[in-house]
């Protein structure tokens, strides 16, 4: 996708088309509001029928009393009308009626039709529908309606449509408008009009080429010019929508490639004039064609279009290159032709340009013959045919959008005959009934309902039957069945009602027909509308109302527009969004969100943007204890060798990502903090020299920009990271590389400037010396956090509030915000306009609503909670409106759906700010609202709060609502932007406290926890904060809990062994044979109490999890997923576990009474194998042993290597389809060709690459870590009055980098200075 134009750019078109249509076609005044019916005599009037001499529609005129006081017609029904005729062409702008005066007669609804020749009518459309006005309700009052899209036209036709209960049809009416008037030229098809340049050849930055046209033909070339350079425009008809074709410059190689092609429209076939701008500023281009624009921008790098010599209106030049040509001219009508200013009409109409291939140019439209009927569903046309005849020959055009319908029946002498179209195909269907095996069932053609003309013609005679579809004598149908016709005598056109029994199930057709033939000879449709043949019901006669409900394409993100007569029908898979129009993206907007449903790192689908243009992509989200990371890859492989470059021609090393550059941008915006590590490893290869030079090598970041400093440094320091820090390999230099040294060097570091962010090239530039060698390496970029995601704001007071400018979502929009509250009401948002608005409201504790107005009267959608909304938790709201429903969901549980209705007004007017927390100051809002999104864009809460009374920044409470992720015993810890889950009394590790904590046992490996207070006597040195958490546990217990997780291949050996300064202990040991044993020695027993927990051997090489709980004499044991044993000590057994000492795994050494069965049988060799999840009490030992080096609580022997020990997983259930806002089907279709993603986002083929990166980018950690602390080992003694950063570096530009607030503001690297 190209990125769109600029602000600027679009204002510039903006202003060259408004100028070129004033120019083309303007009208007399500037205020476009007369009265035009009031001056017109009584012949410019005609109707349907009168009620009587004085009732003509003559004395119809607004505010006028003459006659009867109004037109009303002898019947009151659905064929009645009022015509006027304005005596020219007339831009129209406005209607307005009222009743007929002193009456009970008024219309109260209507439609509006027009034309320009009083033939070929077409109805008024608003909003994509054919319009109904709203009427009277009464005699007097006038009702005006301002016509949202002016038309052009001279005759005027008022279809009532209901009218007064207590009377009849009666109205009076003014039309509203000026002069109009526009060059007119008449193309036949052959001739075209060249303009010729006034140059030989045109390089041309900038268009402006502004048209109008009508035409009966679906192909036709519009205008066409090129260049010998291959430069082309093209605008033409293909298949009835209009096609531009432009191309501003391809390269010999074909690795730039200029063509670009964009269709608009769609039934431009029908005779009615069409308005056509296009406007072009170097690459961007606006393309408008009735109203309705697209913005685009060409493909290739060039700006100009080169022209040769001329430029063609309607057709090809004859000296058109073959590669171009083979296309129809055009056929038809154009006016108001304008080109850069020059109005090619007015110099054709004054034989300024070369018009030699017409051979009859005229300066009038000319009208067509066709009379086209219009079927709406509860519709028939009845034509008479020849009875008793031997041949059935039948034809007609027909468009429509339904894939079925009833197109043609007739009944025979002996029987019947349909055609009819079933699933795109036209069927005919002949039935004999007297005679056996008299049937005939012939199909042809297919795709036939896709709103195109397309002729259809039927024969069946004597054994013989042939369906012709478009001519296509070729591909017609042909049948030789046995069947003897006779015909009837009528022929029923689009339906067939039977009036004394039910109807056969496909009696209809939606659509239009014309060049109706019966017997081969043209139906007279003026006959049949005078009334002289044939009859009709519901049918109108010449018009075809069909309209392109897919055009404008509502369908959003790519997704596929289907239409019937009525609606349209989105299909959303493979786009990656949802929803009626595609608009909600089925994917998370980032990481962090990831995270807080409970996900664990893996790869990711993440929206940024949710509903907005950017596309879902894949990213990297690591998930640690206190940061989120979100990885993008890039293809430049590491270590990249770069040879033969030079200052004067220099490589450049292009980085493309797993995201397109707008998507990039779009994570680093909303982070809190980027990175991305780069290394140039040189061998006399210099990199950026000196810093009064221009550097050998730079690099390229957003925006195109270039960069002369390195990793480690910061933007305006010519420097890197050895430089900084003063410690390069030639002190002379600023980089270890720039020594140009035969020795291998290396400069590295990390670029953390988001705004720089990401790198998109490299240029290296001293690379072809001899010996001379360089390479580089550009790692992923990675940024952690999500400002959008948290960005809060507290509403303190019922009159405060938030507003932000108008809320722009006029067909399209969608809102959604996470609150909580503890009041029982208050309006979360509220937008006006005139008479629109849109709101949304927590109405009472346990109901959400979402109200809007479109025009059409106030809609409400209301969700009912079964629990108090206002409990102080955090809940989610989304709501969205569009042209085909209206949704409100709270909590992703809770939804109501409302459908649009099928016709009215579908957009959204505002006009006033948009108010967050309040409503003009009523009932107003008390409490927190976060991660407000609308239309994917988030409002920036935070920052507004900053300067509004009443309302604070940020939320607190999230505990409340995300503590239940902390796992196993894990602490919920408030944070400002969040919550992070504190680990340190678990056994576990990990964000959610749910990372199991391991280490593999060799023989004679043994981890040793002191438990007795003695152990702190040594710890006189360390800090309060240290004693606290090496507080022993109580001394004395009668309640112990004891959980861990092992395999192991070996038996016998020792798990677990708690001592005492008594002979009371507890050991779980493996015997022999592999099971498992509880050992319990409390005093009072000859021998200790022993539990055989299993028979199995559980010496396998499996991880099993025990869980072993004691109280006073009860023991509870658990083994694995089996269900708890519980057991009890005998009664002669004490239940206090006395004076305890150490905790031991894997082995004992301990000096004091140890009991000698235990040395003797389980002690040697040891443990082999791997202990996780070791928990005692309150207590993690092996977690002490691997994380707290140099605790003096904890020690151990020999080899301990952390593992998790293949335990399973302890993870965060998930969550279930109702609570997840992002579940999905299991069977959803997911975007992009290149791999399949799973319905939960996560693309489990990706974790081992995942895990073997995540090992990298941990190892490039932990180095950098040691960097970092060495390079800041001494504490510098320059002062300035900067912040703290200065204190603690070397140098001044050490400084720079250590003060976080200088990172704040893009600088311009060669004209700012660093004041240190």
């Amino acid at each position: 996708m190209q990125p769109p134009a600029g602000i600027g750019l679009k204002l510039l078109l903006w202003i060259l088309s408004h100028i070129s249509i004033s120019q083309a076609a303007s009208p007399s005044s500037q205020k476009c509001d007369e009265a035009l019916v009031t001056q017109l005599l009584h012949n410019a009037f005609t109707s349907s029928s009168v009620f009587a001499s004085s009732y003509v529609p003559g004395y119809a005129k607004l505010n006028k009393r003459g006659g009867a006081g109004g037109w009303s017609p002898l019947d009151s029904d659905h064929y009645q009308w009022l015509q006027v005729d304005l005596g020219s062409r007339k831009q129209v702008t406005a209607v307005a009626t009222q009743g007929r005066y002193s009456s009970s007669d008024w219309t109260t609804r209507y439609r509006l039709l027009y034309s320009d020749t009083g033939r070929n009518w077409k109805p008024y459309h608003q909003d994509g529908n054919i319009w109904a006005f709203a009427g009277n309700s009464n005699t007097e009052s006038v009702v005006r309606h301002d016509l949202q899209n002016p038309v052009v036209a001279r005759y005027l036709r008022i279809i009532p449509l209901d009218w007064s209960e207590e009377g009849r049809i009666g109205l009076r009416f003014e039309i509203y408008g000026c002069p109009y008037w526009a060059d007119v030229i008449n193309f036949d098809g052959q001739g075209v009009i060249s303009y010729r340049f006034k140059m030989k050849k045109m390089k041309i930055l900038k268009d402006v080429i502004a048209l109008k046209f009508k035409t009966s033909e679906s192909e036709g070339v519009i205008l066409h010019g090129e260049g010998q350079q291959g430069d082309y425009i093209t605008l033409e008809l293909r298949r009835g929508r209009l096609l531009l074709q432009i191309n501003l410059g391809s390269n010999q190689h074909g690795s730039i490639l200029g063509h670009t092609s964009v269709t608009s429209g769609s039934l431009l076939d029908d005779h009615h004039w069409h308005s056509v701008v296009i406007e072009r500023y170097r690459r961007n281009v606006n393309f408008t064609l009735d109203q309705h624009t697209q913005h685009f921008r060409t493909n290739g790098e060039f700006d100009h279009l080169d022209l040769d010599y001329e430029l063609t209106f309607g057709g090809m030049p004859y000296s058109g290159k073959p590669v171009i040509g083979g296309r129809r001219n055009f056929k038809g009508c154009m006016e108001s032709i304008n080109y850069n200013g020059e109005n090619i009409t007015d110099l054709a109409r004054r034989k300024k340009l070369d018009t030699s291939s017409f051979r009859n140019l005229t300066f009038s439209c000319v009208d067509t013959h066709t009379f086209p009927v219009f079927f709406n569903g509860t519709s028939f046309l009845q034509l008479p045919g020849r009875r008793d005849h031997n041949m059935v020959s039948v034809g007609f055009q027909f468009r429509s959008w339904n894939p079925s319908g009833l197109l043609l029946f007739s009944s025979l002498a002996d029987g019947m005959l349909e055609l009819a179209l079933n699933d795109g195909k036209v069927t005919a269907h002949i039935n004999v009934t007297q005679q056996k095996n008299m049937r005939v069932d012939i199909a042809s053609g297919s795709g036939l309902n896709d709103g195109e003309w397309h002729d259809v013609r039927f024969l069946a005679k004597e054994n013989f039957a042939m369906l012709t579809i478009d001519g296509d004598e070729a591909s017609a149908v042909r049948t030789n069945s046995p069947v003897l016709i006779t015909t009837g005598s009528t022929y029923h056109f689009g339906g067939y009602f039977l009036r004394t029994r039910a109807s056969p199930i496909q009696r209809s057709f939606q659509g239009c027909m014309q060049l109706i033939q019966v017997d081969d000879q043209l139906a007279d449709l003026t006959a049949v509308e005078q009334g002289r043949i044939g009859a009709f019901e519901n049918v109108s006669l010449d018009m075809c109302a069909i309209i392109d409900r897919c055009m404008p394409n509502h369908c959003e993100h790519g997704g596929r527009c289907s239409q019937t007569w009525d609606s349209f029908t989105c299909t959303c898979d493979g786009t990656g969004y949802t929803g009626a129009t595609c608009h909600t993206s089925v994917y998370e907007q980032s990481c962090e969100a990831y995270k807080h449903l409970g996900r664990s790192s893996d790869a990711y689908w993440i929206d940024p943007d949710g509903s907005g243009p950017l596309g879902p992509f894949k990213v990297i989200c690591n998930m640690t204890e206190d940061k989120v990371w979100t990885t993008v890859v890039n293809n430049l492989p590491a270590q990249t060798a770069v040879t033969g470059s030079s200052r004067e021609r220099r490589t450049v090393l292009q980085l493309n990502y797993s995201a397109s550059m707008e998507q990039v941008t779009a994570i680093t915006n909303s982070a809190e903090h980027c990175e991305q590590h780069v290394s140039y490893a040189c061998r006399m290869s210099r990199l950026l020299n000196t810093p009064d030079g221009t550097p050998y090598t730079w690099w390229v970041g957003r925006g195109n920009e270039k960069h002369f400093y390195w990793g480690g440094s910061a933007p305006g320091i010519q420097k890197c990271a050895c430089g900084i820090e003063r410690n390069c390999s030639d002190s002379k230099y600023y980089c270890n590389c720039d020594a140009d040294q035969k020795q291998w060097r290396d400069d590295s570091g990390l670029l953390v400037y988001k705004d720089h962010l990401p790198v998109s090239q490299v240029a290296v530039g001293d690379t072809n010396r001899p010996g001379s060698e360089a390479k580089l390496t550009v790692g992923p970029l990675r940024c952690h956090g999500d400002r959008n995601y948290w960005n809060a704001a507290s509403f303190n007071t019922p009159s405060s509030y938030l507003h932000f400018s108008t809320f722009q979502g006029e067909t399209s929009a969608d809102i959604s915000f996470y609150f909580k509250t503890s009041a029982p009401y208050g309006v979360f948002l509220e937008n006006l306009g005139n008479t629109d608005f849109i709101r949304l409201e927590l109405k009472s504790p346990m109901v959400v609503s979402f109200s809007f107005d479109v025009g059409n009267g106030p809609v409400e959608l209301n969700v009912h909670s079964p629990t108090p909304l206002n409990d102080d938790q955090w809940h989610r709201v989304s709501a969205e409106r569009n042209t085909k429903e209206a949704i409100l969901q709270l909590d992703q549980k809770y939804k109501e759906i409302r459908p649009a209705p099928t016709q009215g007004h579908t957009r959204l007017e505002l006009y006033s700010q948009l108010y967050v927390g309040a409503a003009g100051g009523q009932r107003g809002f008390l409490g927190c609202i976060r991660s407000l999104k609308m239309n994917g864009v988030t409002l920036d809460l935070e920052e507004r709060a900053k300067v509004t009374p009443g309302v604070k920044p940020g939320c607190s409470g999230h505990c409340t609502s995300f503590g239940m992720y902390c796992r196993n015993g894990g602490k919920c810890v408030e944070k400002y932007n969040g919550y992070s889950c504190d680990c340190t009394t678990t056994a576990y590790d990990g964000p959610f406290c749910s990372k199991d904590v391991g280490g593999f046992f060799e023989a004679g490996t043994l981890v040793k926890y002191n438990l007795v207070p003695e152990v702190l006597a040594a710890a006189s040195s360390l800090d309060e904060k240290s004693i606290i958490h090496n507080l022993p546990v109580e001394t004395n217990l009668t309640h112990e809990d004891l959980t861990f997780s092992f395999s192991t291949s070996t038996s016998p050996s020792l798990l677990v062994y708690v001592s005492s300064k008594t002979q009371d202990y507890m050991a779980v040991v493996l015997r022999h044979n592999g099971t498992l044993q509880l050992r319990y020695s409390l005093g009072g027993l000859r021998e200790p109490f022993t539990i055989d927990i299993d028979q199995r051997n559980l010496a396998n090489g499996q991880p099993h999890t025990v869980n072993i709980s004691r109280v006073e004499r009860d023991i509870e044991v658990q083994l694995d997923h089996y269900p708890a044993v519980t057991y009890s000590l005998p009664e002669a057994s004490d239940t206090q576990f006395t004076l305890v000492k150490s905790l031991f795994l894997g082995k004992v050494f301990e000096t004091g009474y140890i009991d000698p069965v235990l040395i003797e049988k389980y002690n040697t060799p040891g443990f082999v194998g791997c202990l996780s999840r070791v928990q005692f009490n309150s207590i993690a030992p092996l977690k002490a042993a691997l994380r707290s080096r140099g605790s003096v609580s904890v020690s151990h022997q020999g080899k301990l290597v952390e593992s998790n020990c293949g335990a399973s997983p302890l993870t965060i259930p998930p969550m279930s389809a109702a609570t997840d806002p992002w579940h999905l089907d299991a069977g959803a279709d997911f975007p992009f060709n290149e791999e399949r993603v799973i319905p939960d986002g996560v693309n489990r083929n990706s974790a081992i690459i995942g895990g073997i990166i995540a090992v990298v980018i941990f190892t490039i950690l932990c180095t950098l870590v040691f960097l970092i602390r060495y390079m800041f080992r001494h504490k510098g003694t320059y002062h300035t009055n900067e912040a703290k950063g200065g204190e603690s570096s070397e140098s001044a530009d050490a400084a720079i980098i250590g003060t976080e607030a200088n990172f704040t503001e893009t600088i311009d690297e060669s004209k700012k200075e660093w004041f240190i």
